[in-house]
C-alpha cells in the first residue's frame, strides 16, 4: 500500500466544492435545486475577451509561453496597478499565474516556511490556510465578529505578532462575509505592518464588486515602506465573470515575484497562452460589462439581503462587496453542516457551512445566481427557518 505524505494528511478538502457537486448531483436526478453555493459569477464572459483568445488560436497562439506571462500582458497589469491603484510597479514585478489561487500559492510558498506564522482574519477563504499549511508555516487564526463586520483591528493585529511571524492574509472586499475595510482602517493597519515589518499578502480578487459608494484601497498604496512590504494578489476569474480560463496575478518586490515564478516554473509553468491573449483584451478595451455586472450584483445584493435579515433567527450585516452573505445561526441551535445538509435535503436550498471558513456559528449565501433563482431560494429559506 503505497503510504501518503503527512502534507496531505493536514489538508482539508475544499468544502465549497463538496457541496456544489452534491447540488449539482441532485439537480442531475431532475430535482430542482437553487444553488447559493458557488462563489462564481452567472454571466458568461464578455465577447471582447471571447473573441480575442479565438482570434489568438486562430493565429497558432497555441505554445508555451514565457513562465511569468506574457511580456504584454505583465505589462499591461502593471499599468493597470498604476493608474487604478496607485501602486508603482513594473513590468518585472509582476507574475500571471493559472488563477489568483496559483498566484497566492506562489506567492506564499516563495516566503513562508517551516516555523513561520501568518495571520489569518477569521472567517477566511478556505484554501488560507491550507496552503500557509502546505508551506510548512502555522496558520494564526484572528477572530471577528459581527459586531465589528467581520473586520480586524490595529491592536488585534498588534496583539497577534510573534518573532515568528511573516505575513498577513489581507481580502477585501471578503470572501465569504463581503466586509470592505475602510480606507481609514487599511491605513491603520499599514501602520502596525510596518512598524513590525512583516509582509502582507493582500488579496484583491473582488476589488471590481463593491457597492453603496464606497471605493477601493490597495494598501500597498500608501507609501513607500508599506509598498515594499506588499504583495498584491488578483485576477480576472470575478471581475471579468472568467473563472474556468484559470488566469490570476500577483505584483510584489522583484525577488519576491521572481523567486514566484521560479516556483510556478516547476509547478505548471507558464499560465494558458490563447487565454493570456483574452486578457489582454479585457485590460485595453472597454470596461463598461464590468459596472453592467457590478450594478446586477448590488442589485441582487439588495434583494438577498432584504429577505435574509428579515428572518427572525438569522443576523447579517449588510455587505458591502463581493458576492455573498455571511448570516450567523447560532438561534438555530444547529452547527453549520446539519444546518446546510438539513437546509439541502428538505428544500433543495445549497449553502456553504461556515465551518469550511472557520465560523461554524455562520453559513454563506452567494447571490451570483439571477434574480428568480434568488427569490426562490430565499422563500426556500424562510421556510426552513419556520420549521426549525
Amino acid at each position: 500500500m503505497i503510504t501518503l505524505s503527512e502534507r496531505t494528511r493536514i489538508l482539508s478538502p475544499s468544502m465549497t466544492f463538496a457541496i456544489d457537486a452534491k447540488a449539482k448531483a441532485l439537480a442531475a436526478q431532475g430535482i430542482d435545486v437553487c444553488n447559493f453555493g458557488v462563489g462564481e459569477p452567472d454571466f458568461i464572459t464578455p465577447a471582447n475577451i471571447r473573441e480575442a483568445a479565438k482570434a489568438a488560436l486562430d493565429a497558432g497562439q497555441t505554445k508555451y509561453s514565457q513562465t511569468g506571462g506574457l511580456p504584454r500582458l505583465r505589462a499591461l497589469v502593471a499599468e493597470k496597478l498604476n493608474r487604478e491603484n496607485n501602486l508603482p510597479y513594473t513590468p518585472e514585478q509582476v507574475m500571471i499565474s493559472t488563477g489568483g489561487k496559483q498566484a497566492l500559492y506562489n506567492v506564499m510558498m516563495a516566503i513562508l516556511g517551516p516555523g513561520d506564522e501568518a495571520l489569518i482574519p477569521v472567517p477566511y477563504w478556505v484554501s488560507y490556510t491550507e496552503i500557509v499549511k502546505l508551506a510548512g508555516a502555522t496558520p494564526v487564526l484572528l477572530p471577528t465578529s459581527e459586531t465589528t463586520e467581520f473586520r480586524i483591528t490595529p491592536e488585534q493585529l498588534t496583539a497577534a505578532i510573534t518573532p515568528r511571524t511573516r505575513m498577513l492574509l489581507l481580502n477585501s472586499p471578503s470572501n465569504p462575509t463581503g466586509s470592505v475595510y475602510t480606507p481609514e482602517e487599511i491605513a491603520a493597519l499599514a501602520e502596525v505592518i510596518v512598524a513590525h515589518s512583516i509582509a502582507v499578502v493582500s488579496d484583491e480578487i473582488y476589488e471590481k464588486l463593491i457597492y453603496d459608494g464606497l471605493r477601493h484601497l490597495s494598501i500597498g498604496s500608501l507609501g513607500e515602506d508599506i509598498f515594499n512590504l506588499t504583495l498584491t494578489c488578483n485576477g480576472f476569474s470575478k471581475a471579468y465573470a472568467a473563472t474556468g480560463w484559470r488566469l490570476g496575478y500577483a505584483a510584489g518586490p522583484k525577488h519576491v515575484i521572481r523567486a514566484a515564478i521560479d516556483i510556478q516554473s516547476h509547478t505548471t509553468s507558464g499560465p494558458n497562452t490563447f487565454a493570456q491573449y483574452g486578457a489582454i483584451a479585457a485590460l485595453e478595451e472597454s470596461q463598461e460589462s464590468i459596472e453592467m455586472m457590478r450594478v446586477a450584483f448590488e442589485q441582487r445584493r439588495d434583494l438577498m439581503y432584504a429577505g435574509v435579515s428579515a428572518m427572525p433567527g438569522l443576523v447579517c450585516p449588510k455587505p458591502h462587496g463581493a458576492f455573498y452573505l455571511f448570516p450567523n445561526i447560532s438561534a438555530t441551535g444547529l452547527d453549520s453542516i446539519t444546518f446546510c445538509d438539513r437546509l439541502l435535503e428538505q428544500e433543495h436550498l445549497a449553502l456553504v457551512p461556515g465551518v469550511a471558513f472557520g465560523m461554524d456559528t455562520n453559513v454563506r449565501l452567494s447571490y451570483a445566481a439571477d434574480t428568480a433563482t434568488i427569490e426562490k431560494g430565499v422563500e426556500r429559506l424562510a421556510r426552513f427557518m419556520q420549521s426549525l
